[in-house]
């Protein structure tokens, strides 16, 4: 039973997989029947986003993970249960669409589960013609920007701080972003 994912412009055949890097790692918010560590190539997660909402204002803007180009990124792939597809990249597009900073796409993903299966998996990267994108930022500036944001879900020092922590509960260490993680401590 497959479905057309018009707006990753592909059928995709059978399964929905989902790739999660940040937040949908430990709160996807979707019924989902496994989710096994896999490997994303030609993308990482990065703080090059500016947050408008959920983590700054449009005044003073926080600054939130996405997949930029180049690189690889270790996260958690969903395999979404079945009958569940279509509210489920509803919900996807309502979560991380909200000002249109992510393209969506399908990409290959390596399953880090023992299988070495490939997945075609759902991925929102960043689109870098947005006005939202910051592109590659000093560590210093990141710590200005994250230290001194505050949004409608909270500071932004406690998304970074949360973010590491269940990344490191997942096995996952993401060098930059703990180094901004333990500055940012250091700093409280």
């Amino acid at each position: 039973m497959g479905f057309l994912d018009y707006r990753a412009g592909m059928a995709v055949e059978d399964e929905l997989w989902v790739f999660g890097y940040g937040s949908l790692m430990w709160r996807p918010g979707f019924y989902f029947e496994e989710s096994p560590p896999g490997l994303l190539k030609g993308a990482h997660r990065s703080m090059c986003i500016y947050s408008v909402s959920h983590r700054g204002t449009p005044q003073r803007p926080g600054l939130v993970l996405g997949l930029d180009q180049g690189g690889a990124c270790r996260g958690v792939v969903f395999r979404v249960r079945s009958g569940h597809e279509e509210e489920t990249l509803e919900y996807l597009r309502e979560r991380e669409q909200v000002t249109k900073v992510y393209r969506e796409v399908v990409r290959p993903v390596q399953l880090l589960d023992g299988s070495n299966r490939r997945v075609q998996a759902i991925c929102f990267l960043v689109d870098r013609n947005n006005q939202q994108y910051a592109g590659r930022l000093s560590l210093d500036e990141q710590m200005r920007i994250v230290s001194e944001s505050i949004g409608e879900s909270g500071k932004n020092v406690d998304y970074v701080l949360n973010t590491v922590r269940h990344l490191e509960d997942a096995g996952v260490h993401d060098r930059l972003l703990s180094g901004l993680a333990a500055r940012l401590t250091g700093r409280l």
